[in-house]
């Protein structure tokens, strides 16, 4: 049987490529990460929100994705 967390209860942290006024920030659960090997991702302004959830694998490409993206 799988087990949901209960994503509330997580340490949640921002990540360092949301912009400074507020704007397009996103947070992840590096804890839930360890145990799991699933990242998962919310919006920092709406944290009762929806989560998303993806592989370890997946999230390594969506933050090379912000990183290709800021640099053009």
């Amino acid at each position: 049987m799988t087990t949901i967390p209960s994503f509330s209860q997580m340490r949640w942290v921002k990540s360092s490529y949301s912009a400074p006024n507020g704007g397009e920030c996103i947070e992840w659960a590096p804890e839930h990460v360890s145990g799991t090997g699933i990242v998962p991702v919310r919006d920092s302004k709406r944290p009762s929100g929806p989560v998303l959830t993806m592989s370890a694998g997946a999230f390594a490409g969506l933050v090379a994705l912000a990183r290709a993206a800021e640099l053009s």
